[in-house]
C-alpha cells in the first residue's frame, strides 16, 4: 500500500483529500503544520507528498527543496495562488505536478496514481546496464540514471531526466507542449503547459552552452520542441 503525506493548514481541505485517497486504497498521513511536515518528511519513507503552499512556521517551497535535495519521491503542489509565477517556482525547485485550489478530489487522486504510477516503473525498471544514449557528446546512462555533458556529470530531477531521454531518443522530431506533458506525466495537460516549458529551461541550463542559443533542443515556435542531432 502507498504511503502519502499531505501538509496541508486548511483541516477540512486536508481531511477532504485524506477521505478520497484512502477510498482508494492509500495510506494517508496529515501535518498541518510546515515544521512538522518537514522533518517527517525527511526522516519517514513515504511514496508521495503533497504540499501546500503557505504554511505555518515552513512554507511549501522550502519543504519541497528541501525532500528534493534528498529524494526523487514524487511531490503535488497544491495551492490558492493562481500565479504563473508561483508554478514555475515550485516546478523548478522539483515538485512533479502543480494542482491549483479549488479542484475536483478526484482530478487529485487520478494525478496521484499517475505519478506513482510512473514511479514504480522508473524504480522497478530491469534495463540492461549499457542502456546508454550518446549525442553530441551527450550521454546518458538510463540504466543508472545519470548524464554527463562533455566529461561533465550534471544534476537531473525525475522528471528532466525523463524528458531529455524521451527528446534524445527521438531527434527532429517535432514535440507539442501537450505532447510532451502526456508523454512524460501520463495526464492531459488540461491546457496547462507551464510544466514543460520550465523543465525544458532547467534543461538547457545544464545542457547548453548558450541557453539563448541552444544546440540541443530547439523551440520551433507556434508548435513546440525537438532535439536536433
Amino acid at each position: 500500500m502507498s504511503r502519502i503525506l499531505i501538509v496541508e493548514d486548511e483541516v477540512a481541505i486536508a481531511d477532504l483529500e485524506k477521505d478520497y485517497l484512502e477510498l482508494s486504497g492509500f495510506e494517508v498521513e496529515i501535518e498541518n503544520d510546515g515544521r512538522r511536515g518537514l522533518d517527517r518528511a525527511l526522516k519517514e519513507d513515504f511514496d508521495l507528498y503533497i504540499l501546500d503552499l503557505m504554511l505555518p512556521e515552513v512554507d511549501g517551497f522550502e519543504i519541497c527543496r528541501q525532500i528534493r535535495e534528498n529524494k526523487n519521491t514524487p511531490i503535488l503542489m497544491v495551492s490558492a495562488k493562481k500565479d504563473d509565477i508561483d508554478k514555475i517556482r515550485g516546478l523548478g525547485l522539483g515538485a512533479d505536478d502543480y494542482v491549483t485550489k479549488p479542484f475536483s478530489p478526484s482530478e487529485l487522486v487520478a494525478r496521484v496514481k499517475a505519478h506513482l504510477a510512473r514511479y514504480e516503473r522508473l524504480i522497478s525498471s530491469n534495463a540492461p546496464e549499457n542502456d546508454i544514449v550518446e549525442i553530441r557528446g551527450i550521454r546518458i546512462d538510463k540504466t543508472a540514471r545519470r548524464v554527463w555533458v562533455n566529461g561533465e556529470e550534471k544534476q537531473f530531477t525525475t522528471k528532466e531526466f525523463d524528458l531529455l531521454t524521451f527528446l534524445a531518443e527521438n531527434p527532429n522530431h517535432v514535440f507539442t507542449k501537450e505532447e510532451l506533458f502526456r508523454e512524460i506525466w501520463d495526464m492531459e495537460s488540461i491546457g496547462d503547459i507551464a510544466t514543460v516549458t520550465v523543465h525544458i529551461k532547467k534543461i538547457r541550463e545544464k545542457i547548453e552552452m548558450n541557453t539563448n542559443k541552444p544546440q540541443y533542443i530547439e523551440t520551433i515556435w507556434g508548435v513546440g520542441y525537438r532535439f536536433k542531432l
